[in-house]
C-alpha cells in the first residue's frame, strides 16, 4: 500500500458532477502537479478548493478539490477528490492525467480494503459499506448503517470477551490447580457462562434469519396450471401489466419477474409457465423451470381456478408444497365455486384478479407467515451475510462440543482448545484473524472507486 491510487467514484456519464478520488501518500503531491494554481500542498486539511485541472496550457476543467489529509480520512491516507463537471470525455481526461502523472488504477472495493487494512473500519463494517451501496428499502438500508456504524461488530466483540472470561478461569485452574479457592469449573463458572454464551449466539442467529430476508427479500413464486389467473396476480401485485394475460393456455412460456417492497422488505416475485403436460418444446422447457422453482424459492403462491374442481396434478402439487412456505391463492372468487381443497390445507387467501379483491388479504398472510410485524426496525443488530453466519455457525458448534466434553469431565486443558478455535472463528468475523486471499475476495465485489 505504498502506491498512490485513483477512480472514478461516481457512475460514469452525463451529469452535474464527476468525483475522482485519490488516496495514497503522494495524492496531494499528485494533484497539485495538474493544477493550475499549484497551492494544495499549502491548504489547511478537509478543505475545498476552487481551481483549474490543466494538461501543460490546456485547461481541462473548472473544479472543486478536497483536500483531507491522513490519518483523518477514510483510508487513512492522504485523501484528495476532484469534483468535475460531469461528462464522460472530461472525466475519463483528468483520470487519465492523473495516471499519468504516477497514480495507480486503483481495484474495485481498493479504497474500501485500504480502510479495513490500516484499521479504520473492521470487516462487518466494510461488508456494510457494500450493503449501504445495494440498499433497496428503509429497511435494508437501516440494517447497513447499523453495520457500518459498529453495533453489529460490538455483538462479536461482547461475545469474545465472553469468552476470554471463560478461558481466563481455565488458565487459572491449569496454572494453579491446588488453589482452594477456585470454583468448581464444571458446575458454578465455565457451565453457566457456556449457557449464556450459547443462549446470545442463538439469539443472533435467529435474528440473522431476519437480516437474510431484509437484504436479499423474499424469493416468491407464483405457479399453477394454465389459465388460473398467475400472470394477472403478478400484475396485480406489481400494479403494472408487466405479464403478457390472454384467455390461450401457454401464453406465459418462461419466468416473468418483479419486485415489490412489503413493510420495507422486498419481495422477489416470479410468474412462471403453467404447468401441464405439453408437447411444446419450449412451452415444456418453461414447465421444468416452474417445478424446479418449487424447490429453489422461499414462498410459493399456489394459484387455483375457484370455478373448477381440483385435479390429480394439482392435487400432487399441493402434497409437494407441504414442507414449504406456501399461500394457496383460489382465484375467480367472483364466480361460483366448485373447487374442494383436503384437509388440513392452510393458509388459504381467495381472490379476483379480475376485480382486484383480497390482494391486501394476500399481502397480509405474506407478513404473518413471515412474521413481518416482528422484525425489529429501531436497533437491526443483525449479521446479514453468508460469511458472518457461516462463522457463528462454526463457533456455535465449538461451543457446543466444550459443553459436552464439560460436561464429560474431559479436562479442562482439552475443553479449552475447542474454545479458543471459537474465539478465533467470532474474530474472522469482524477481521482480527483472516486470510490474505478471503479479503482479496471480499473487496473485488466492491464498484470501482469505493
Amino acid at each position: 500500500m505504498n502506491d498512490t491510487i485513483t477512480a472514478i467514484s461516481t457512475a460514469l456519464g452525463v451529469g452535474a458532477i464527476s468525483i475522482i478520488r485519490v488516496s495514497g501518500k503522494d495524492a496531494i503531491k499528485i494533484v497539485n502537479g495538474i493544477t493550475k494554481r499549484k497551492k494544495l500542498d499549502k491548504v489547511e486539511s478537509h478543505t475545498i478548493n476552487y481551481d483549474y485541472i490543466v494538461d501543460g496550457d490546456n485547461v481541462i476543467d473548472e473544479v472543486l478539490i478536497s483536500v483531507m489529509k491522513a490519518p483523518r480520512t477514510f483510508t487513512m491516507e492522504d485523501v484528495v477528490e476532484i469534483n468535475a463537471h460531469g461528462g464522460i470525455s472530461t472525466t475519463n481526461y483528468i483520470l487519465k492525467l492523473l495516471l499519468k502523472n504516477g497514480c495507480r488504477l486503483a481495484e474495485p472495493g481498493e479504497f474500501t480494503k485500504r480502510a479495513f487494512l490500516n484499521g479504520r473500519i473492521d470487516l462487518t463494517e466494510a461488508e456494510g459499506v457494500m450493503d449501504l451501496i445495494n440498499a433497496k428499502t428503509d429497511k435494508s438500508h437501516k440494517l447497513a448503517i447499523n453495520q457500518l456504524n459498529g453495533k453489529t461488530s460490538n455483538l462479536i466483540k461482547e461475545l469474545r470477551q465472553d469468552i476470554i472470561e471463560i478461558l481466563a478461569n481455565i488458565e487459572v485452574n491449569i496454572d494453579y490447580p491446588e488453589y482452594e479457592d477456585i470454583v468448581d469449573l464444571k458446575t458454578k463458572d465455565i457451565g453457566p457462562k457456556m449457557d449464556n454464551l450459547l443462549k446470545k449466539i442463538n439469539k443472533i442467529l435467529n435474528d440473522s434469519n431476519n437480516a437474510i430476508l431484509i437484504n436479499d427479500g423474499i424469493k416468491t413464486s407464483i405457479i399453477g396450471k394454465p389459465n388460473v389467473g398467475k400472470s394477472s396476480l403478478l400484475n396485480r401485485l406489481l400494479n403494472e401489466d408487466k405479464a403478457i394475460v390472454t384467455d390461450i393456455e401457454g401464453t406465459t412460456r418462461d419466468i416473468v419477474e418483479g419486485k415489490i417492497s412489503l413493510d420495507g422488505l422486498l419481495l422477489n416475485i416470479i410468474d412462471t409457465a403453467g404447468i401441464r403436460e405439453t408437447d411444446n418444446l419450449v412451452e415444456s422447457i418453461g414447465v421444468k423451470k416452474s417445478l424446479e422453482l418449487i424447490d429453489n424459492s422461499d414462498l410459493i403462491l399456489y394459484v387455483l381456478n375457484n370455478n373448477t374442481e381440483l385435479s390429480d396434478s394439482e392435487k400432487e402439487i399441493l402434497d409437494k408444497l407441504k414442507d414449504k412456505n406456501y399461500i394457496i391463492v383460489i382465484n375467480k372468487s367472483d364466480l361460483p365455486n366448485k373447487l374442494t381443497l383436503p384437509e388440513g390445507i392452510k393458509n388459504v387467501v381467495q381472490i379476483s384478479a379480475l376485480n382486484d379483491t383480497g390482494i391486501d388479504e394476500l399481502k397480509a398472510k405474506i407478513k404473518e407467515i413471515y412474521n413481518l410485524e416482528e422484525i425489529e426496525v429501531e436497533d437491526m443488530t443483525y449479521l446479514s451475510n453468508a460469511r458472518s453466519i457461516a462463522l457463528i455457525e462454526e463457533a456455535k458448534n465449538l461451543l457446543e462440543e466444550a459443553n459436552k466434553n464439560i460436561e464429560s469431565d474431559i479436562p479442562v486443558d482439552m475443553v479449552e482448545i475447542d474454545i479458543k478455535e471459537a474465539w478465533s472463528k467470532l474474530g474472522e468475523i469482524i477481521g482480527e484473524t483472516y486470510q490474505e486471499e478471503l479479503i482479496d475476495q471480499l473487496f473485488s465485489q466492491f464498484c470501482l472507486g469505493k
